[in-house]
């Protein structure tokens, strides 16, 4: 058994600031957290301040929300009432409100961006976003979301950034960087381990410290580290406690422990203990007030905190100092970030809306993942041929439900795109008949769902799009399917059968131009699975999460029954999610993760490690050359993962630990660099509660997807 060397890492930066010895080996560059106008110490003390001049009842006013989506104001403070903006793919207008942005732009949903593993455009998706909102008078938007994709069903997973940790930290990072350079609050969410949404209210997540570190908590902790100023705690309970009243939680693993000290919300209606929520670390309890439309067993006042607030502090519950440290974290999150001292809505940022609907073609065309081509793509738009368009979503946009859903302006269907490209070529039928699907040259069936917050969906399509699907393909040979979906389905009933597979998620307004010009060439695919697929539900960690007796739901009423009884979830699987899983248990699933087809080819070689063994604690440089060799330009997203080949305790067979997407033209070489810190070789010591790493051989594994390593080289780490 190896000896264990512990590190504490004094800085949470998760790049060596160190000099190759080798000059052909460069190290990467550090990423630059977002720093605010106005430094924390400063805004604190200017919070304290105010805080000074308030009395009870003013600070107990302030640590609810107002109006639904909106932190009170005080005119005599110089404090403005604060718009608190849901979602991820964009701005969420809600008419019901006052003063709403006319449009905003319909991204592709989070989970597509992750597919594009584009750390710089998740950058330009976030500063277009946080445009908007300064547009918009927007101060804080509600995302972006990270949690985890552990199960194909939950039915936020388009609002993520898939299964593995590494990446959604990654895009995490650019992501907050990108959003507050606009002056505009990002908020992390939803902390912790809000992994599914069945009885989201009443679910309780069941799991170690070792996998909360490892694979649930490293995107918070990038969101962290590159400034981010919001966290929203989850609905869920986690290990027995609701997470937005869990001192082990807010104070623990959030305030302690990733060292965030700026403003922390609850989820809307997600508390229901005042006297632990102030005790916990939360600071802002929304929306503050229940809604007239819920049940009573929801409108109870010892729910919200300006209801109960000063009657806890007369009873000797809590004390003023609690109150104090609240209030104190939102004004000094409010000043920091100069919203005290300049405009909040800048209407000059209008002009950049064009700007915006690039960033969000662009992403689409790096987002879509192209799974299956059998020769059948591209299809040339010059050649004399027929193409039958069919499907659900063929002349509508899909997109995802709850706060989440932005319903953008010019919207381009598949149709219309399609058109675009091919003119009278392309014929849209809903229900066409056997002899037409025969005479087509080309038919593209538009599968999809409907995925929304507050409830889970299927893995499994309806039998009807199966058996529609299973019934062109027998006829025509040319038969490309696009999946438009937040999450992976299942395919496996007709995958073998068709000759083109499309993963084309949430596209947003826009990203169906996207989707026809991959189809014709124009465009060629370089999106890459940021989540395993697998065949069966039932093959997939977590598949036997929902009681015995119940089922899947639909619609608001059930999540809203926080009168029912707590069900345990229980992540048995423990660091094992994802390709983790699949590995770890030799079951094949559908698709893997990473993997992505291209028009063209990639040749991996010369992989040169700068040192055979370094010392615990180091960073080693490495690089590998890569070749655009077939004949047409493209992107290429090469990934790297570390193997420890033999460990104390269990670990996965790999683990992702870095990429890079590079350009390349057709005949085009070029040499990339990467690092690797002493982070990317450990693990969660439960005993020692800290990170470790264990001195020994380790593989460095470089490929174009989790199951296709394309080169490998060795590294010994000596104490």
């Amino acid at each position: 058994m190896k000896r264990i060397a512990h590190f504490i890492l004094i800085c949470t930066v998760l790049y060596s600031c160190a000099k190759p010895v080798n000059q052909e080996f460069k190290t990467k560059t550090m990423f630059k957290p977002f720093t605010p106008p106005i430094t924390y110490d400063d805004a604190k003390k200017q919070a304290i301040e105010i805080l000074n001049q308030m009395t009870i009842d003013e600070k107990i006013s302030l640590i609810g929300g107002y109006n639904m989506f909106y932190t009170k104001g005080f005119e005599k403070f110089n404090i403005p009432a604060l718009y608190l903006s849901d979602a991820t793919q964009g701005v969420n207008i809600r008419p019901e409100l006052p003063n709403q942005l006319e449009k905003s732009v319909a991204f592709p949903s989070t989970i597509a961006l992750a597919s594009t593993w584009n750390t710089a455009l998740s950058n330009s998706y976030a500063k277009s976003i946080g445009e908007e909102c300064r547009a918009g008078e927007i101060a804080v938007l509600l995302g972006p979301g990270m949690n985890i994709y552990r199960i194909s069903q939950n039915g936020r997973n388009f609002e993520y950034a898939g299964e593995d940790p590494y990446l959604a930290a990654r895009m995490v990072e650019n992501y907050v960087l990108g959003m507050q350079n606009t002056g505009t609050i990002a908020t992390l969410k939803h902390f912790v381990a809000n992994n599914t949404d069945y009885k989201r209210r009443t679910s309780n997540s069941v799991v170690d410290q070792r996998a909360l570190r490892e694979i649930y908590m490293p995107a918070f902790e990038a969101g962290v580290n590159a400034g981010a100023m919001a966290v929203m705690t989850s609905y869920n309970l986690v290990n027995g406690e609701y997470a937005g009243q869990s001192k082990d939680v807010i104070t623990g693993l959030l305030r302690e422990d990733l060292g965030f000290k700026w403003l922390v919300m609850s989820d809307w209606w997600s508390v229901y203990d005042s006297e632990k929520v102030i005790k916990s670390g939360l600071d802002l309890d929304m929306p503050g007030e229940p809604r007239a439309e819920y049940p009573d067993y929801m409108k109870k006042d010892e729910f919200f905190l300006r209801s109960s607030a000063k009657s806890l502090l007369e009873d000797g519950k809590v004390e003023e100092a609690d109150i104090d440290r609240m209030v104190t974290n939102i004004l000094t999150t409010q000043i920091a970030m100069g919203l005290l001292e300049r405009p909040i809505k800048d209407t000059s940022y209008f002009e950049n809306f064009n700007d915006h609907i690039e960033v969000a073609l662009q992403t689409a065309r790096e987002s879509m993942v192209l799974l299956k081509n059998n020769g059948v793509l591209p299809i040339s738009k010059s050649e004399d041929i027929s193409i039958l368009l069919t499907g659900e979503y063929s002349d509508k946009i899909p997109c995802g439900g709850g706060a989440a859903e932005v319903k953008g302006y010019d919207n381009v269907t598949m149709l219309a795109a399609l058109k675009e490209v091919y003119g009278s070529k392309v014929t849209y039928l809903e229900n066409p008949d056997n002899q037409t699907i025969k005479n087509a040259d080309y038919v593209i069936y538009s599968a999809g769902t409907f995925d929304s917050e507050g409830w889970d969906k299927s893995f499994d399509f309806p039998e009807t799009v199966n058996k529609e699907i299973k019934n062109i393909a027998s006829l025509n040979e040319n038969t490309i399917v696009a999946v438009s979906s937040g999450s992976g389905m299942n395919m496996t009933e007709w995958n073998d059968e068709v000759a083109g597979l499309i993963y084309s998620w949430y596209p947003g307004q826009i990203g169906f131009k996207a989707f026809a010009e991959i189809v014709a060439g124009i465009t060629n695919p370089s999106g890459k699975l940021p989540i395993t697929i697998e065949k069966t539900f039932k093959d997939s960690p977590g598949s036997d999460y929902i009681p015995e007796g119940k089922e899947l739901y639909t619609g608001w009423q059930e999540d809203h029954k926080i009168i029912d009884p707590i069900i345990d979830v229980k992540y048995n699987e423990g660091i094992f999610v994802g390709y983790r899983w699949y590995e770890s248990k030799a079951i094949e699933p559908l698709y893997n993760f990473g993997f992505g087809l291209s028009y063209t080819s990639y040749e991996y070689s010369n992989l040169k490690i700068e040192h055979p063994s370094i010392k615990v604690g180091s960073s080693i440089n490495f690089k590998i050359d890569i070749k655009n060799t077939g004949d047409m330009d493209g992107q290429e997203i090469v990934q790297i993962y570390v193997r420890d080949i033999e460990s104390s305790v269990e670990r996965p067979l790999k683990e992702l630990k870095d990429f890079q997407k590079v350009q390349l033209n057709t005949g085009v070489k070029k040499t990339l660099h990467f690092t690797l810190t002493e982070r990317d070789f450990a693990f969660w010591d439960v005993k020692t509660e800290n990170w470790a790493v264990e001195p020994g051989q380790f593989e460095i594994l470089v490929g174009s997807a989790s199951n296709n390593i394309l080169a490998k080289g060795l590294l010994d780490i000596v104490q």
